[in-house]
């Protein structure tokens, strides 16, 4: 009779054992940053748990805490901007998302009217493009590609100069960046416009983060096979 009870017991103890185990497995703390333009933060942006179904919103510096499961993913809803779809792994505890804004001035609008973004001089200071907007295939080169669709750049001299941008003497062209790597104005003109997926104009505060080389404005491009 004891070693049958001994025996219930340690069934018992194996039992909450595991249960206690694939509880911790399946369910974990993951936190996050939301923010547009690599550093505007992104106030109530919506961050749904696709496993769960829970919602939570942003704060006031974008950030978030969430509970997933293994393998679990996270969609981020802001208005203005594209929806973005995040797969969260099992070992990893913390995500950053970087929303794109929606083609067009009237979502700049919405994203400032709603709160999510409330620095009005860095969405303004941007400006962005991508093969869903436009096809890039209508056009011979980057060069009269972004002449073409940004208002406000130029290109002179092989150079993309950003007008309204203050220069009093020394270098007025952008600093160009191709998948994160800074490069020359030989590398954009070498590269066609059917390769790119997207591009970014930034200038004054937003280009701050790159520094005194990017005070004449950055274009940024993202190619459709760079990471």
């Amino acid at each position: 009779m004891i070693r049958i009870i001994k025996s219930k017991i340690f069934l018992l103890m194996c039992f909450t054992l595991i249960f206690t185990v694939s509880s911790y497995a399946q369910n974990r703390m993951v936190q996050g940053i939301v923010t547009a333009f690599d550093s505007l933060s992104l106030v109530g942006a919506d961050i749904i748990v696709k496993s769960t179904k829970q919602v939570v919103l942003t704060d006031t510096l974008g950030g978030f805490s969430v509970l997933c499961n293994p393998n679990d993913a996270i969609v981020v809803k802001a208005k203005g901007f594209n929806n973005q779809k995040v797969k969260i792994k099992p070992n990893v505890k913390f995500v950053a998302v970087n929303m794109k804004i929606k083609q067009g001035e009237k979502n700049r609008e919405y994203a400032i009217g709603y709160g999510n973004a409330t620095d009005r001089e860095k969405m303004y200071a941007l400006l962005t493009l991508n093969n869903n907007d436009v096809d890039f295939s209508n056009y011979s080169n980057m060069y009269e590609l972004i002449q073409g669709r940004f208002t406000g750049v130029q290109v002179s001299n092989g150079e993309i100069i950003i007008r309204g941008i203050n220069t009093v003497q020394g270098d007025v062209a952008a600093m160009i960046i191709i998948d994160g790597v800074n490069v020359d104005g030989q590398a954009l003109r070498e590269l066609s416009p059917n390769q790119v997926e997207s591009i970014d104009i930034l200038k004054d505060g937003a280009a701050a983060i790159y520094g005194a080389r990017g005070a004449q404005g950055v274009v940024i491009v993202k190619t459709k096979s760079g990471e």
